[in-house]
């Protein structure tokens, strides 16, 4: 995950920060090492990617005549001295950015951590049993418990068929996906878990996990849709359906009056996948943000 990498270049760049401190070490040496520091900040943000990487600033400069004896370069001097403080104070910002990053993170997690919890502890609890009094009948009145009402049916009659595509992770999927649209959001939960838990390492367990918060939320669910779409983006990060459920979970979190919530996974969207998510998702979070009245 991008905050994690930038996790990484702010311990590197913390660890070096006394160093950049010093202002009495010569300025070829403070040049070297914010050079060094600096490729080692791109290094955690862009890994591997060679094309992103930034020049430094300071760059060798060609050959210049040989002043006479006697005259001071005090001009160039103070221009390069400007240079490497200006550098510095880069540095400095961006340390300073990436530790507001990783905060936010842990504050949301924490949150979602917290809210877990309560949500299990509410699903644990054993469900009031209704009663209602029954007319006396040559005696005094009994209370009965109340016969629930029969369950109505999930979908269309209509069989749906399993795929067999020789892909077990793709057939769960699609046979998830069939359930889901024919309405029958049970036993889509029950398919689409199987894939998470069986093919992990699918790129189709990403699909599973956010189409069963889809299920949930469809189903009249918030609550255990958010969990659902919580799961897909701390457990596959990477997955094409990563963005996905933190749109659809600000979606859920706002059935369940949370809007403030919302607007901090709606500002997570943007911040670790904007440069990546479609230009029409750009747009719904745009809508659902002023949807929310996110400030």
């Amino acid at each position: 995950m991008m905050t994690k990498f930038l996790l990484g270049a702010a311990i590197a760049m913390t660890l070096a920060s006394p160093a950049m401190a010093q202002r009495d070490v010569p300025l070829d040496a403070r040049v070297g090492k914010l050079e060094s520091e600096m490729r080692a900040v791109q290094r955690k943000v862009f890994p591997g990617g060679a094309g992103m990487m930034v020049e430094p600033q300071i760059a060798p400069t060609a050959p210049t005549p040989t002043e006479q004896t006697g005259v001071p370069a005090s001009g160039a001097l103070t221009d390069l001295t400007s240079r490497v403080t200006s550098l510095e104070q880069q540095l400095a910002a961006m340390t300073g950015q990436i530790e507001q990053n990783d905060h936010r993170l842990r504050q949301l997690e924490q949150q979602f951590e917290d809210y877990r919890k309560a949500t299990d502890a509410k699903l644990a609890a054993p469900p009031p049993v209704s009663t209602v009094t029954a007319p006396p009948v040559g005696g005094p009145d009994v209370t009965v418990p109340e016969a629930p009402a029969p369950a109505a049916a999930s979908g269309p009659a209509a069989n749906v068929v399993k795929p067999s595509t020789g892909d077990a992770a793709e057939d769960g999927y699609l046979y998830g996906f069939r359930l889901w649209e024919a309405k029958r959001y049970g036993e889509a939960v029950t398919a689409l878990k199987k894939v998470v838990a069986d093919y992990p390492k699918s790129r189709r367990a990403s699909y599973a996990q956010n189409l069963i918060g889809r299920a949930y939320l469809d189903d009249g669910k918030p609550s255990l849709a958010s969990i659902a779409f919580y799961d897909n983006y701390k457990k596959f990060p990477d997955g094409e359906r990563a963005p996905d459920s933190l749109y659809y979970l600000g979606s859920a979190l706002v059935k369940l009056d949370k809007a403030a919530d919302a607007c901090k996974v709606y500002g997570e969207l943007t911040d670790v996948y904007g440069a990546t998510i479609s230009a029409k998702m750009k747009a719904d979070i745009v809508k659902a943000r002023a949807a929310a009245k996110c400030k």
